[in-house]
């Protein structure tokens, strides 16, 4: 087998209820939602699971893609070969040995396999499968991201969290048949309620199921991806994002910056930034990924939102003292959020918006999950509560067209950026 290291995991949480089982993490969910689930409901099996594309490299010429099974396993790899329409493309198909890493849980461990896929053809169709040299999954497919800056669309969802598998899996499936030609999902935070709890990351795999393996994953941690500032063992292996970020081990695979077809994505870890340590880290790297920027979008996103926009939330104060200016000196677009269970759109509070004028970042805060607070954003244009919702983003060079949907499919909120050629920004508004 590849070489495999170990992650000592944590004691789980103490779960509600009695032992091994999952209760409601809120008032705000609907009774009866949550599925009662054991910590091993999915357990792991010698065939590959849990399946996510990644990158960790150019989206143009690589793709990263992590699995998990049991220990079993003994030489975990990856197959691939360019698509050509054909079934005989697996003629040309060549393997790549993987990477393992063992996590532990309390009588159990699993394996996690990772394969970074290099040296691909920019704007290309590839068939990959994945298995030990007898046992396949089924052949899946991805394209590589334009080396150009190409038009394309992505899906940006709020918070998960709660129900994951009974009342969120019909929205992150809506969310990609209604746009099949997605490049990636962008996940703000709170993919799980409970870091370690292995069930729930078994509910949040299985709610998009086989799809996950032909759409590739952007993600921000949320509070709940934590436990003080340790962040959750399944994420550090079944997520493999770029290693470009403040070079802080703890800040390893949260915080990242992507390039895909003229839009710089940068994801800043919140939660993290209750160490002063690891806040300033933030901060200098965030600044100098901002000033050496040659895409003409920028789109940044992050767990806690930057201004209030539910009932007993003051926004996040470290973002808005350290942070906010450096949005508007660089010319931050678009900033996705989460946490704040209910949706908002709007600009700063302290901008000009009108008469011309470039109204700065446009903030956004979206909640995908049925874990429901009220609305008080006063900063806000556009605001709705108890809604599921989900996002799609579309971009070329002159515009950012953005579309929120309630999870029966009705638009909820349209909007416009329009960049002149000097940078500056004007808003259209679409809703109407």
């Amino acid at each position: 087998m590849a070489e495999t290291k170990t992650i000592s995991r944590r004691n789980f949480l103490k779960l509600s209820g009695a032992a091994g089982t999952t209760a409601l993490a809120s008032s705000f969910i609907p009774t009866g939602a949550l599925a009662i689930e054991s910590e091993r409901s999915y357990a792991s099996s010698v065939y590959p699971d849990r399946i996510i594309l990644s990158w960790m490299n150019n989206p143009a010429t690589s793709q990263a893609v992590t699995w998990r099974t049991d220990t079993s396993v003994r030489n975990a790899c990856a197959q691939i070969a360019k698509a050509d329409g054909s079934p005989f493309f697996s003629n040309n198909a060549w393997q790549v040995g993987a990477s393992s890493t063992a996590l532990n849980g309390p009588g159990w461990t699993d394996l996690y396999h990772r394969v970074n896929f290099t040296g691909l053809k920019p704007d290309t169709v590839y068939h990959y499968r994945l298995g030990d040299g007898s046992i396949w999954t089924e052949w899946f497919q991805f394209r590589t991201a334009s080396s150009k800056a190409d038009p394309f669309s992505f899906i940006y969802l709020g918070d998960a969290q709660s129900s994951v598998f009974s009342l969120w899996s019909h929205v992150v499936r809506r969310s990609r048949t209604t746009l099949p030609d997605a490049r990636f999902i962008l996940h703000a935070g709170d993919l799980i309620n409970r870091d370690e709890s292995d069930a729930e990351w078994g509910e949040w795999h299985a709610a998009d199921g086989w799809a996950q393996s032909g759409i590739s994953c952007i993600a921000t941690p949320g509070n709940h991806e934590y436990n003080d500032l340790a962040i959750s063992p399944q994420w550090k292996v079944q997520f493999a994002f770029p290693e470009n970020g403040p070079g802080h081990e703890e800040l390893d695979n949260t915080v990242y910056y992507i390039d895909y077809q003229g839009v710089r994505i940068i994801s800043l870890d919140t939660p993290a930034m209750s160490s002063p340590k690891l806040m300033i880290a933030q901060r200098a790297w965030f600044e100098n990924v901002l000033k050496n920027n040659p895409s003409r979008w920028t789109i940044v996103t992050h767990h806690y939102p930057m201004f209030a926009a539910s009932e007993g939330r003051t926004g996040d104060f470290l973002l808005n003292l350290f942070f906010r200016k450096l949005y508007e000196k660089y010319r931050v677009d678009l900033v996705l959020q989460g946490h704040d269970h209910t949706y908002a759109r709007g600009t700063s509070p302290n901008i000009f918006r009108r008469a011309g004028k470039d109204p700065g970042p446009v903030y956004v805060v979206s909640v995908s999950g049925p874990k429901m607070y009220g609305s008080k954003a006063i900063w806000a244009d556009v605001r709705a509560q108890n809604l599921q919702l989900y996002q799609h983003v579309t971009i070329n060079s002159q515009s950012l067209s953005f579309k929120s949907y309630t999870s029966a499919g009705a638009l909820l909120d349209a909007f416009d950026i329009q960049k002149d050629s000097s940078g500056s920004n004007t808003i259209i508004e679409r809703r109407k």
